[in-house]
């Protein structure tokens, strides 16, 4: 005989809240973790290596974290003025980051004295990162350029002057060593070639750039306003990029950055503080409709642990007692009537709508919603009809309810014209009905005129585009995220 399953109470969102991709993503993390930075964080970066840690640049120095450590790990201190921009290598051995006092410096992350010092800069240098061949490094300052260094030699290769104004952020190519793209405030994103002595494109943001991230296949690029800040989520349906899409905190963002594999988040904010965020492990996120158990005593933890097991015991698992709520325990009697009269009581009701619709629908999957909606008097009549009016329009319950309401007047056509109460009950359930089905042509028209909007102008689009022919697209959200694809 089959055991008795207890009723599956359906996960709502919150009314007026939108369930997106990034809604989801972030419900898959822990809460926050806050680590007291000395100064305001101005720069995340993972190291691209198991485990995993993450380097905080902040004041003047640099941190280095373990995945789960609230203390750093590494720091380094040689820095006269504010630090910026630390980032690993892809070996994860050396890390490289920019100051206040105009020096590029590099680090050996199992020492603590810098192994080469860039200098060239007049003013602050605000970018720095590897190429993808290991062996250079680029720079972008506020004297409106940016370098490219050769790291064995310790020289300056190159110097490009295109910007004018401060050249705050950039990136390199991850399938080209001899490419990297630089932001500026100056409103542009410029790509460079290493080989040539000027940017091979330029393109106009509108608006100050204070962070570009490149796609993966590398032929689409993000660039974001001042105050904005991008990183990439890997295990979402498809790639996507995190922007401003995240938790909102109490105080301004400077930087975050994603753990490969999205095993974490961290934050750095203007008061100095880091806020880690752990992604959960599957045995930590609960099951739908399932409840917490409580903790074993410490006399089930030490039971039997001296015993040695041997190859002929036989293992004999004792059966888990399931806890009933009391409609699930009447539900399991047969008691139908009983059972919905429990989820009709106020404080269900009221409270936690969800599960008396919940068990309506089973009800009506067993094929006895009918008899438990039967026999009724004036009183549990009009409990009923005023939990139909108050949520058959709520679009979470009304393919339940509606159902109910087809079943209640077939039921009770006979009796209509005995009690005012329920007659003027079901005049209000009437008009709510009929208003929500106009509602609903309204819409429908309303989407057929989209269609057909979105058809003419996707035909013209692709027209214009077979006439003239473009070797670049930009769209610029209102947000001030920019998309550009080359």
């Amino acid at each position: 005989m089959a055991s008795f399953k207890p009723t599956r109470i359906p996960s709502y969102p919150k009314i007026g809240e939108k369930v997106t991709q990034d809604t989801l993503y972030w419900k898959n993390y822990k809460t926050p973790i806050q680590i007291k930075e000395f100064g305001a964080v101005s720069a995340i970066d993972f190291s691209p290596l198991s485990p995993y840690n993450y380097a905080v640049t902040a004041s003047t120095r640099i941190h280095i974290y373990g995945p789960y450590s609230q203390e750093p790990v590494k720091t380094f201190t040689r820095f006269k003025d504010t630090a910026y921009s630390g980032r690993f290598r892809a070996d994860g051995r050396l890390l490289v980051a920019g100051s206040e006092d105009c020096v590029v410096r590099l680090f050996d992350i199992s020492g603590r004295v810098a192994l080469r010092m860039f200098r060239g800069h007049s003013k602050a240098v605000h970018l720095t990162d590897f190429t993808s061949d290991g062996f250079r490094i680029i720079s972008g300052s506020d004297d409106y350029t940016c370098r490219l260094w050769d790291i064995p030699n310790s020289v300056e290769l190159n110097s490009y002057s295109e910007h004018t104004d401060y050249v705050r952020c950039g990136t390199t190519s991850k399938l080209n060593p001899d490419l990297f793209i630089t932001g500026s405030y100056d409103h542009t994103v410029k790509v460079f070639d290493s080989r040539t002595d000027r940017s091979v494109m330029s393109m106009d943001h509108s608006q100050p750039v204070e962070s570009v991230l490149l796609f993966p296949s590398e032929g689409l690029l993000v660039s974001a306003v001042s105050l904005c800040c991008c990183a990439f989520a890997a295990h979402w349906s498809m790639q996507q990029v995190c922007s401003l899409a995240a938790p909102q905190v109490s105080w301004p963002w400077f930087c975050f950055c994603v753990q490969p594999e999205d095993g974490a988040v961290v934050v750095g904010m203007a008061n100095g503080v880091l806020s880690v965020k752990h992604r959960k492990s599957p045995e930590e996120k609960p099951e739908a409709g399932s409840t917490k158990r409580r903790r074993p005593s410490y006399r089930v933890f030490v039971k039997g642990r001296n015993y040695a097991p041997k190859q002929e015991d036989f293992l004999v698992s004792r059966p888990v007692r399931m806890h009933l709520e009391k409609y699930d325990k009447q539900l399991k009697s047969f008691q139908v009537s009983k059972a919905l009269d429990t989820v009709l009581e106020a404080r269900i009701r009221t409270k936690t709508p969800e599960i008396t619709v919940a068990v309506m629908q089973e009800l009506n999957r067993r094929g006895r919603l009918k008899n438990a909606l039967a026999g009724r008097d004036e009183r549990s009549l009009t409990i009923l009809l005023s939990f139909l009016i108050g949520h058959v329009v709520d679009p979470r319950f009304t393919p339940v309810l509606v159902n109910v309401a087809e079943m209640i007047l077939d039921i009770y056509v006979q009796a209509v014209g005995r009690s005012a109460l329920v007659d003027k009950q079901i005049v209000r359930l009437q008009e709510l009905v009929e208003k929500e089905i106009d509602l609903q042509q309204e819409l429908l028209e309303v989407l057929g005129m989209l269609d057909t909007l979105f058809a003419t102008m996707t035909t013209k689009k692709a027209a214009a585009t077979t006439e003239s022919p473009t070797n670049g697209v930009a769209a610029t959200g209102e947000q001030g995220l920019s998309l550009q694809a080359s």
